[in-house]
């Protein structure tokens, strides 16, 4: 009897997230008439709106949570699924998922992200922060808090702490400097002075719209039978994660913030655990009072707090697909893909966080699992899944030739571009630097007199001038230190 749940189609894609959505519509696009299974875990999906193309590398948008039904709307050949992934057999190009459905696909691609890294696992005094609920969650134990312990110095803890009011913060960073993951000391320093200041008014309306799904509504087709899945496996937040919630405690001060550098957790004690442990000194960091949970750091010191928030970053979420495939796992255990965005099994593609960028790089980009190279690599993969199936050539699209990234920390507006930590230069590099402070920061990465990376913190207006000088590779060895003069206007000078 054949099986009443199976459903064959030319292409499937995994994730909800930035990369699966980019993928799905890119392929929507391009074979209007074929049918396309999305596959995701969460009850909402990402999509990129206000898209806008800032120059030749350098691209802006917001990512807006929306419910399946748009895409399906939009796209008449999408059908979204809402389950988790039980098992892949790709050799025989077929997918189980956990509400029973049997998947029969031509192209698959994996873009299932990552999942928190989390440095204590079932603590009920520890939060990983990385979807749309672990935020929601957030905010509801922060109404009730004093003070709080942030673990981790990537790009949601930088936004986290500086975002937090009404809420002591502790701050614990495994670095000599904030931010290390973007920036130097230099940079770091420019923007710690702005973690005590006021923060400007927020716009009372928020740029991103925003849905509240009912679990059990059949906005995606058969709804997920496992309550708690998506929690585990919900889309990234994204790159305004923060706004329209309001991050608030108990305090009426605006926000403190205090910084534990060169640190890691040590030990996680409940509070019974802590009063009765041999260990415990009078250490005043600690507090007298009561708390829930204590940490104690690597550097000694030990703080009582309401609860602890780990922003430690994300591993690549791939064990639903490996068991009994042969998958090439990288060293940081993501998908291998080549230059074409496949991995080791035939007709697998993979995008996003999920996978690892195998193929022999520009000497300007570098692999970071962030929004905008999720939303690159899933339309690159659609189109390569095009290429591949109408057999016809595709070259590595321009966005892989120079890294580059906008963002805003401490409501800074922040440019990346190229090698802008010298990464992977060792000491074959020099480094000019302009800084005003609470204004900008500037800092050129030079390698024989070329640029080779930028970071801009503020409105320096200088990034499309600075893109340019990457991709030509003009010889700047003549100009010094006079190419970050205030007084002279590069961009005129190099137009």
């Amino acid at each position: 009897m054949a099986n009443k749940t199976a459903k064959s189609c030319k292409f499937v894609v995994v994730g909800g997230g930035i990369a699966g959505v980019s993928c799905t519509e890119q392929l929507a696009s391009q074979f209007p008439s074929e049918k396309i299974v999305l596959l995701t875990a969460a009850p909402l999906i990402k999509a990129v709106t206000n898209f806008k193309k800032v120059s030749k590398t350098l691209e802006n948008f917001d990512v807006e949570e929306q419910p399946c039904s748009i895409i399906e709307r939009k796209y008449p050949n999408v059908k979204v699924i809402q389950s988790e992934v039980k098992q892949l057999q790709a050799k025989e190009h077929k997918l189980l998922t956990e509400n029973g459905k049997e998947l029969h696909y031509e192209k698959l691609c994996l873009c299932s992200g990552g999942k928190p890294k989390l440095f204590i696992h079932d603590s009920p005094h520890v939060l990983g922060i990385r979807d749309t609920d672990s935020a929601q969650e957030l905010q509801k134990r922060l109404s009730k808090a004093k003070r709080i312990v942030v673990i981790g110095n990537g790009g949601i803890a930088l936004e986290l702490v500086y975002e937090v009011e009404g809420c002591e913060v502790v701050w614990a960073v495994k670095d000599k400097a904030i931010g290390n993951t973007f920036f130097d000391a230099g940079a770091a320093q420019f923007l710690i002075p702005s973690m005590g200041a006021d923060k400007p008014e927020r716009a009372t309306t928020c740029k991103r719209a925003r849905y509240t799904t009912d679990r059990a509504a059949p906005e995606c087709d058969e709804p997920n039978r496992n309550p708690g899945s998506a929690e585990k496996l919900g889309s990234a937040l994204g790159p305004d994660w923060h706004e329209g919630i309001e991050l608030r405690g108990t305090q009426e001060m605006s926000h403190r913030v205090h910084v534990e550098y060169q640190c890691e957790v040590l030990k996680v004690y409940s509070a019974e655990d802590f009063l009765s442990s041999p260990q415990r000194s009078p250490d005043p960091s600690s507090d007298p009072g009561l708390w829930p949970v204590y940490i104690q750091l690597t550097n000694g010191k030990t703080y009582g707090c309401d609860f602890i928030v780990s922003a430690t970053g994300v591993t690549p979420n791939t064990e639903p697909f490996l068991q009994g495939n042969n998958f090439t796992v990288a060293e940081d255990s993501g998908l291998k893909v080549d230059d074409h965005m496949r991995t080791s099994e035939p007709d697998v593609y993979a995008a996003g966080d999920v996978c690892t960028a195998c193929w022999e790089p520009s000497p300007m980009w570098q692999q970071m699992r962030l929004w905008t190279q999720a939303r690159q690599m899933g339309w690159f993969a659609a189109r390569c899944i095009g290429a591949d199936l109408l057999d016809e050539p595709i070259e590595l699209d321009f966005c892989f030739e120079l890294f580059s990234h906008i963002t805003k920390f401490f409501n800074y507006k922040v440019v990346l571009l190229g090698k802008f930590n010298a990464q992977g230069l060792g000491q074959d590099h020099e480094l000019l630097i302009r800084c005003t402070k609470g204004e900008e920061y500037v800092k050129v990465v030079l390698r024989q007199g070329r640029m080779v990376g930028a970071v801009l913190i503020g409105e320096t207006n200088l990034e499309e001038t600075f893109e340019n000088l990457m991709l030509n590779q003009m010889d700047l060895s003549a100009y010094g230190e006079e190419l970050l003069n205030p007084n002279i206007d590069i961009e005129d000078y190099f137009d």
